[in-house]
């Protein structure tokens, strides 16, 4: 299962580092423009648990680059208008507006505009460890995910839990985080390769 589960993390502003859920977040919206980190995936559904870890890079607002790297190599881009998702297995790359396919996932909303409490319900649900949790819900309806919940600690985002309307439930850690690092302009650009069938939705 090649699940886009989406995206990711990190940050400090104001907010200590023993603050609540929300007010972590909140300064992470405020305080990043660009992030980088690594990442790991666990996709835990009815039929087993499946891994995959890769590099994820976001620049705010809009761009993205989400790399898989093991068990599969599969690249999504996003440049603020297109998502390109390249399957290099299948030799195959998706073409679809950026808008209408991230739309209130956890990509658009890490890697969007500041607007999270316009589009967003946040809860806190409790300390589990050194980590502070909080639900994220769409006030829009969403067919894509039932359930968000992102995971901070000393104001960094370290993992979040998405489930989906199927029930299958995507884990995802992040690490060797980096807030604020210098990304090229044409980092988020992606050109299809020669002799790769471009699929549009």
């Amino acid at each position: 299962m090649k699940a886009f589960a989406s995206l990711a993390l990190c940050c400090a502003m104001i907010a200590p580092a023993n603050a609540a859920a929300i007010a972590q977040l909140k300064a992470f919206v405020a305080g990043t423009k660009t992030l980088s980190a690594s990442f790991s995936q666990t996709v835990t559904s009815k039929n087993g648990q499946e891994k995959a870890s890769g590099q994820m890079e976001i620049q705010r607002p809009g761009k993205l680059r989400w790399t898989y790297q093991q068990p599969y190599e599969q690249l999504i881009v996003g440049d603020g208008k297109t998502l390109w998702v390249y399957d290099k297995e299948l030799a195959q790359i998706t073409k679809r507006s950026q808008g209408g396919a991230l739309g209130s996932s956890p990509a658009a909303l890490l890697a969007g505009s500041n607007a999270i409490e316009r589009d967003y319900l946040l809860r806190e649900v409790g300390r589990q460890g050194q980590v502070e949790w909080l639900a994220a819900t769409p006030k829009k309806a969403d067919n894509t995910f039932e359930a968000i919940k992102m995971g901070f600690s000393a104001n960094q985002l370290v993992e979040m839990e998405l489930t989906d309307s199927f029930g299958n439930v995507t884990r995802i850690s992040f690490g060797n985080i980096k807030k604020n690092p210098p990304l090229g302009a044409g980092h988020f650009n992606f050109t299809p390769p020669k002799g790769v069938d471009v699929v549009s939705e």
